[in-house]
């Protein structure tokens, strides 16, 4: 009789606690913390019409970290939205210059100088799929839309001596994908983290001088890696 009254308690606790922790439908969980885009290392090439068209230079981008935010609505305990947000990214562009062209064409040596900085945002759009766990731990999928806009493109004063000027980079629209998990401490609070790709492919203009016009593909396709402290309301 102890036994099936003991036996008894502790499901009904562990009823308690799965329900507790359980996400529902109408939940809205707000996110903030640490994410950091980690672009592809691969290099993309730059092609300037004066030099012939393709050239050995190359661009690669530096990663960033920033204050992330995210919000996450629950339709039901599998199924959410989320819309990722941050505070404005920042990355320094390298141009690489393996042939050492730039001293004839351009006057000085550049291999592997900071050429630039830009400032992006990436909002993004995902639904996620929670997986059925019955317990604090809540691991999920997630698949999304990216649109990322860019501004404050600017060279840095030695390009600028160079004569590099009217950086612009053009949007991207892409798509997302992220596994990740939550681990509930209560009720409310959890702590998130996030593995994420993001396809982000733009192409970056520029002139040197008044009349020389470059461009170059700039296929940052980023990690980003996120750790979250979480509030459900």
């Amino acid at each position: 009789m102890k036994k099936s009254l003991l036996s008894a308690v502790i499901l009904s606790a562990l009823s308690l606690s799965s329900f507790a922790f359980a996400n529902q439908a109408g939940d809205f969980v707000v996110r903030g913390g640490l994410t950091n885009i980690n672009p592809d290392n691969n290099t993309s090439s730059v092609n300037v019409a004066a030099l012939g068209g393709q050239t050995p230079l190359s661009l690669s981008v530096d990663d960033n970290t920033q204050l992330g935010l995210n919000f996450v609505y629950f339709y039901d305990n599998n199924w959410a939205i989320e819309v990722l947000a941050a505070t404005p990214y920042s990355h320094d562009v390298i141009i690489n210059d393996p042939q050492g062209i730039a001293p004839g064409a351009l006057g000085a040596a550049v291999d592997g100088a900071t050429l630039a900085e830009v400032t992006h945002l990436p909002p993004t759009i995902s639904a996620l799929y929670y997986f059925d766990s019955n317990s604090n731990f809540k691991p999920y999928v997630g698949v999304g839309v990216n649109y990322t806009i860019f501004w404050d493109e600017e060279f840095k004063s030695a390009p600028k001596s160079l004569k590099f000027n009217d950086l612009e980079l053009d949007g991207s629209f892409g798509f997302s994908w992220q596994v990740g998990a939550d681990y509930y401490f209560d009720d409310n609070w959890s702590i998130n983290a996030t593995v994420q790709f993001i396809d982000i492919d733009s192409e970056a203009k520029f002139k040197i001088g008044d009349t020389i016009t470059g461009k170059s593909d700039v296929n940052i396709d980023p990690m980003v890696y996120s750790i979250m402290l979480g509030y459900k309301f």
